[in-house]
C-alpha cells in the first residue's frame, strides 16, 4: 500500500506514516437516506443491501417450505375426510386444566351408538377418531349387532357399518354412512398417566348423550375380565341397567361373564361412569382421550331405575395405546 504523507505539526517537517482514506458509508436499512457517495462507490454501496433482500427472500422460502412439512405431518390439520387419527389437543390455551374446556372440546366428537340385535336393544357410547366418521367404542357394545345408528352431539343421526372388532381388547371400529366434516378427538399417551392425575369422562348414560363427569385415575394396570360378546355373557342383550359384567379380584361384577372372556389391563377411575358409557371417552386435562371407557360397577339394590345405585366410582377403561395399537388391525377388519 502507498503512503501518504502529512505534516506532523509545529515541528516543520513531514513524517511518513500510513494513511487510509475514509470509507464510503453504506446506506441504512431503514429511515434516513444515505448520503451522496463518490461515482466509484455507488455500485459497491448497493451489495450488502441486495445481500439482505436475497437472504430475505431465501429465509422466507424456507419458512414456508418448513411450514408446509409440518402441515403435511400434522394429522389434525389434514383436510376433511381423513383417515389418521387426529393427535395434539382441542382444548384452547385459556381453557386447558378445566372441566368445562375439556367437555367444550371433546363433547363434538364424543356419540350415542344404538345397537339393535336379535336379543333387544342396547346403548353405548363412542369417540369420533377421524372427520369422515371412523369411530371407536366397545366390541361389547355392537356385538352381533344387525343395525346400528349414531346419534351426534348436536343431535343429527347416522346408520353404521362395523370395520373390525377385537373381542380380546373389547374394542371396535365403526364407519358413519355418508359423514363428513366431524370434529375428530385427539389422541393422548396412556403411558404418560400417573396416578391422581384428573381425568373427564364423556359418554351417553341411559341414552343422556354428552353427559360429563371428572375425577382422578385411581389406579393403572388393573386386570379386568370381561365376556367377548353378548351371546357369551350370562345376561345377554348388551349393556344391561347395571352394566357390563365384568370381574376383577377374583370377584364377578354385574351378572356372570359367561364362559368366553378375555382380561385386558385397564385404568382404573373414580370419574362417575354409568350404563350406557362404555365406549366413550376418558380424557385428560388437555382436552386428549386416554382410555375407552370399558366396565364400571353398580351395584344392585338401590333406589335408582331397575334396582340399580348407579356408580360407586369404581370404573375402567382401556388405555389408548391399546387401541393406537390395533387401529390398523382394525382397519383391516380385526384386531392383531
Amino acid at each position: 500500500m502507498t503512503d501518504h504523507y502529512r505534516s506532523s505539526g509545529d515541528e516543520g517537517g513531514t513524517t511518513p506514516y500510513p494513511y487510509h482514506p475514509p470509507r464510503p458509508e453504506y446506506a441504512p436499512a431503514f429511515g434516513t437516506p444515505a448520503p451522496a457517495s463518490a461515482p466509484g462507490e455507488h455500485r459497491r454501496a448497493k451489495r450488502p443491501v441486495a445481500l439482505l433482500a436475497a437472504v430475505a427472500i431465501a429465509a422466507a422460502a424456507i419458512g414456508g417450505g418448513a411450514a408446509t412439512l409440518v402441515q403435511q405431518l400434522n394429522p389434525a390439520d389434514q383436510a376433511a375426510g381423513s383417515s389418521s387419527a387426529a393427535t395434539g389437543s382441542n382444548v384452547s390455551q385459556s381453557s386447558k386444566g378445566t372441566v368445562a374446556g375439556v367437555a367444550q372440546a371433546v363433547s363434538p366428537s364424543t356419540v350415542e351408538i344404538s345397537a339393535a340385535s336379535g336379543s333387544g336393544q342396547s346403548t353405548g357410547s363412542g369417540v369420533i377418531i377421524t372427520s369422515d366418521g371412523e369411530i371407536v367404542t366397545n366390541n361389547h357394545v355392537i356385538s352381533g349387532a344387525s343395525e346400528i345408528k349414531v346419534r351426534l352431539n348436536d343431535g343429527k343421526t347416522y346408520t353404521a357399518e362395523v370395520v373390525g372388532t377385537d373381542a380380546d381388547k373389547d374394542l371396535a371400529l365403526i364407519k358413519l354412512r355418508g359423514a363428513s366434516g366431524l370434529k375428530a378427538a385427539a389422541l393422548g399417551d396412556s403411558d404418560q398417566v400417573k396416578v391422581g392425575d384428573q381425568v373427564v369422562a364423556i359418554g351417553s348414560p341411559e341414552g343422556l348423550t354428552g353427559t360429563v363427569t371428572s375425577g382422578i385415575v385411581s389406579a393403572l394396570d388393573r386386570d379386568v375380565t370381561v365376556a367377548k360378546d353378548e351371546d357369551t355373557a350370562g345376561q345377554g342383550g348388551g349393556e344391561g341397567e347395571q352394566g357390563w359384567p365384568f370381574e376383577f379380584g377374583g370377584q364377578r361384577f354385574n351378572g356372570d361373564t359367561g364362559s368366553s372372556k378375555t382380561t385386558y389391563q385397564a385404568i382404573q377411575t373414580d370419574a362417575p361412569i354409568n350404563p350406557g358409557n362404555s365406549g366413550g371417552a376418558l380424557i385428560d386435562m388437555e382436552g386428549r382421550i386416554i382410555g375407552i371407557n370399558s366396565a364400571m360397577y353398580a351395584p344392585s339394590g338401590g333406589s335408582g331405575a331397575g334396582g340399580s345405585s348407579g356408580s360407586v366410582g369404581l370404573g375402567f377403561a382401556i388405555p389408548v395405546n391399546t387401541l393406537k395399537a390395533t387401529l390398523d388391525q382394525l382397519r383391516d377388519g380385526g384386531g392383531a
